[in-house]
């Protein structure tokens, strides 16, 4: 899943990555919007390009690398050993707030 979180001041804009790139959802609870994504083939074939495209920047950037990686593994059908699982696993753990 990919999800980018921002105040709800900002919910045009998130709604406007739905209507470029024709993908994903934005959801609004309280004061934040989120715009998800969950399709494998719209993360490989329009979300990932977009953001390669147009970087992210500073920590997130570090982040969005591991995504990659972690989608890249899962196109390969790695996630469905065990290794696979683990690698998909010690990922995520050192993404947001776990990153050193």
């Amino acid at each position: 899943m990919f999800k980018l979180s921002q105040h709800t001041r900002d919910e045009q804009l998130m709604k406007s990555f739905v209507d470029y790139l024709g993908c994903g959802n934005v959801y609004v609870s309280g004061t934040t919007v989120e715009y998800i994504v969950t399709k494998i083939n719209d993360l490989t074939d329009k979300v990932i390009p977009f953001f390669q495209k147009y970087s992210i920047q500073r920590v997130k950037h570090s982040d969005f690398l591991d995504f990659v990686s972690v989608v890249e593994l899962m196109n390969n059908k790695i996630h469905l050993t065990e290794e696979g699982l683990d690698r998909i696993k010690k990922f995520k753990n050192g993404m947001n707030k776990g990153r050193e």
